[in-house]
């Protein structure tokens, strides 16, 4: 990220020609060329060795290179600049030669973000290039060295108060906090509730970069991938630590009269329309690929708005070297900023504000998140933004930056639609505020599904206000279903689209919810993807999967839906094919397949009979061999070192098979296929003795937090305590019950006490 200029370290010596030059003069016959000077600064720079920054040249020779070369002066300044940054040295001078340093480098920023893309002169390298190769930039070195200081970290956070010095500022702080190893605490800000009611909404978008970090919990990376024994330990450890920085500032921000509100608005704001879609890409792309952060663009559009008010169109630059008060550069040229820049501005705004909602909705104020933001409007505000906005006419499917590939999502555009999914998947999961997705009509229609059926209405949707609910002829959910159908087939979105629809169904099984996707044609789409186009993106094909089992469990309809579709063996064959090759991606749905099973073989009617002696998924499901294969596979590729919050569905799904069995009072039958498996695959007691590990950890695991369990039962429909006396029975030391594990483990092979931790 590009950072105010600061001097490098001390290189050679002060005012004399160094080793380096005097080689340097030597091997160039006395007079280098231009090129030859900034070949050998890059090559130093990568190497570490040789010339590195304008420290190790005399003035004389770089006014006289300047001279032919064009380089602005840059060189010098730098000069100056590294002879006065010292201890005792003449900060005032400092700050003189920075402003000096400072209009040469925005300017060509200027130049280059507005319609003309021109450099406000004539040379083969930009200002910025020459300031950055001649040691003009030491980003990380400094700003590691501030962070060390708390307090100046938290002092910084006051010169926010003043409009000229905020951009700066918040820039800074960015960078600092980026390379902190420990996260400050925003209530020890002085006047924190003040300073952030005073920011005006374009301060505050942009402050919620700096939210970003300060709310987020530090070195999470993907907490998919983080094993359960790891993540355990850590949470113990919070317990007895307290709440972390993360969630103090959380509650810290929460506490400011009309913080959440303002988001809302600004996350829902209109924006003006793009003058042409190509176009607004084209010049997204250059914009993006050019600026690191939102510095630049901040100031452009606080010269735009000045000059609004002044009834001005166009923005004037003085002469290069003047300068305003606030540090943005002048040139002689009217050069007229893009309306597609506004747009950008606010894309850039609505993605940092819908982050920090977002990590706000999944923290411990969760329910009083969800209360404000359904308060404040948020989801109908979001969906009058969809079409004109966040879902442009698949503008992100085919856009792909300069120096990224297709699958790379680090455009604006993209990230932004990746970032409202992730908003809805959190608003909708588990909560029963997830029927302000859709519009009035679509929650009579709920209820007039449910009075088909001729069961209860969902309590939820009895309860939603309906003052809160979106406007319009379609709701966010069906919006989404709309572009979600028509995405194209490699397109990364579909597995956010997936995540975002299944938050919807999560939870205790509702019919009306599964009906009024169906009625839409959601399996039908889904059964596309995943066999006619024969998808291979794993994550897809999981999410896919996932979103599948919930659709069709314990519904009938989807059943009859599912074989009018997978209509032949060829077919059906594919789909097999996509399931079985990879259970950690698909044995979510082989659990709800599991269980709707057995719901319907204990139900006595006429459409269930039909559905189960002509759906070729239920036939295959209910053959024991099948039952068998799929326990033995989702046993063996999960182990407790291994386990994450992505795999740890394996072990469930397995679970799910033995206490149906249990029901049926068959699990030793299961158990004693288990044993064979093993032998026939001559390791006797490696399955046996790991799930006997992977229940103890379960034990562990579960018992000790409610939110998982009771997720477990609202989806398997299955008591928690059934959940447990099955795990508790497998792991009984008797070798005499028929139903414990031990008692298929021959003596040699027995190995179940083995510590969690050992690799």
């Amino acid at each position: 990220m590009a950072a105010a200029p600061v001097a490098a370290g001390s290189g050679a010596g002060r005012g004399r020609r160094s080793a380096a030059t005097v080689a340097a003069w030597g091997g160039w016959g006395g007079r280098p060329r231009p090129g030859n000077i900034l070949l050998q600064l890059r090559q130093g720079q990568l190497t570490g060795r040789g010339l590195v920054r304008a420290v190790q040249f005399t003035e004389t020779f770089l006014t006289e290179r300047d001279k032919q070369s064009k380089w602005s002066g840059i060189p010098q300044l730098l000069l100056k600049l590294h002879t006065t940054s010292h201890l005792h040295s003449d900060f005032v001078e400092c700050q003189n030669i920075l402003k000096e340093i400072s209009p040469l480098l925005s300017m060509e920023a200027m130049a280059f973000v507005t319609e003309e893309r021109k450099l406000t002169q004539e040379t083969t390298y930009p200002n910025t290039y020459i300031f950055d190769l001649f040691g003009g930039v030491d980003t990380e070195g400094v700003t590691k060295r501030l962070a060390e200081k708390n307090d100046f970290v938290i002092f910084l956070f006051t010169l926010m108060t003043s409009k000229k010095t905020f951009l700066q500022t918040a820039t800074l702080i960015e960078d600092i906090l980026g390379v902190k190893k420990e996260m400050i605490r925003l209530d020890e800000v002085p006047n924190l509730s003040s300073l952030v009611s005073n920011f005006d909404q374009q301060q505050l978008a942009n402050f919620c970069r700096i939210l970003a970090v300060t709310i987020s919990e530090m070195d999470t990376g993907n907490d998919d991938k983080h094993t359960l024994l790891a993540k355990n330990a850590q949470q113990k450890k919070s317990l007895s630590l307290g709440p972390s920085a993360a969630e103090i500032n959380q509650a810290a921000l929460l506490s400011i009269p009309g913080f959440v509100e303002r988001l809302c608005k600004l996350a829902t704001r209109k924006v003006s329309e793009s003058t042409g879609t190509a176009s607004f890409l084209q010049e997204l792309e250059e914009w993006y690929t050019w600026l690191d952060n939102a510095l630049v663009l901040d100031a452009l559009m606080r010269v735009a708005n000045e000059e609004s008010e002044h009834n001005q169109a166009s923005i004037v630059f003085p002469p290069p070297g003047a300068s305003e008060e606030n540090g943005l550069p002048h040139t002689s040229a009217r050069t007229q900023l893009p309306q597609s820049m506004k747009i950008m501005h606010e894309i850039m705004y609505k993605l940092e504000v819908l982050y920090v909602l977002c990590v706000l909705l999944m923290g411990r104020q969760r329910n009083q998140v969800h209360r404000m933001i359904a308060e404040f409007k948020l989801i109908p505000g979001l969906n009058n933004l969809f079409d004109k906005l966040i879902w442009r006419k698949h503008s992100a499917s085919a856009l792909v930056l300069h120096g990224h590939n297709q699958n790379c999502d680090c455009s604006p555009d993209i990230t932004l639609k990746i970032q409202f999914l992730r908003l809805l998947q959190s608003f909708s999961d588990h909560h029963e505020n997830k029927y302000l997705l859709l519009n009035n009509q679509e929650l009579n229609e709920l209820s007039a599904i449910s009075l088909k059926a001729n069961i209860p209405e969902v309590e939820a949707v009895l309860n939603t206000d309906r003052s809160l609910v979106c406007d319009g002829k379609r709701g966010l959910l069906t919006r989404l279903l709309q572009v979600m159908k028509k995405e194209p087939a490699e397109s990364s979105f579909r597995f956010w689209q997936a995540r975002a629809v299944e938050s919807f169904l999560r939870g205790t099984t509702s019919y009306a919810d599964q009906m009024f996707l169906l009625k839409r044609g959601l399996l039908e789409h889904i059964l596309y993807c995943i066999v006619d186009s024969e998808c291979k993106s794993r994550d897809v094909l999981q999410s896919y999967f996932d979103l599948l089992g919930e659709l069709m469990k314990f519904n009938v309809d989807a059943f009859k839906r599912f074989n009018k579709y997978i209509n032949t063996d060829a077919k059906f064959q594919v789909f097999l094919k996509q399931i079985n090759s990879s259970l950690v991606d698909s044995n979510m749905l082989v659990r709800c397949v599991t269980l709707s099973l057995d719901r319907f073989e204990n139900q006595v009617d006429m459409k269930v009979a039909e559905v189960l002696s002509e759906c070729r998924l239920l036939a295959y499901i209910s053959q024991v061999p099948t039952q068998m294969s799929f326990l033995f596979r989702l046993i063996n590729i999960i182990h407790v070192q291994t386990l994450t919050q992505e795999n740890v569905s394996c072990l469930n799904t397995s679970l799910v098979i033995l206490m149906l069995a249990r029901r049926k009072e068959r699990l030793p039958l299961y158990l004693r296929l288990l044993q064979r498996m093993e032998h026939s695959k001559k390791y006797p007691g490696f399955l046996l003795n790991n799930f006997h590990n992977l229940l103890r950890f379960w034990q562990q695991h579960y018992l000790h937090k409610d939110k998982d369990s009771t997720c477990l039962e609202n989806s398997s429909c299955i008591s928690f305590s059934y959940w447990k006396e099955t795990v508790s029975i497998l792991l009984n030391p008797d070798r005499q019950s028929p139903s414990a594990l031990v008692s298929y483990i021959e003596e040699p092979y027995m190995d179940i006490d083995r510590d969690f931790t050992e690799e």
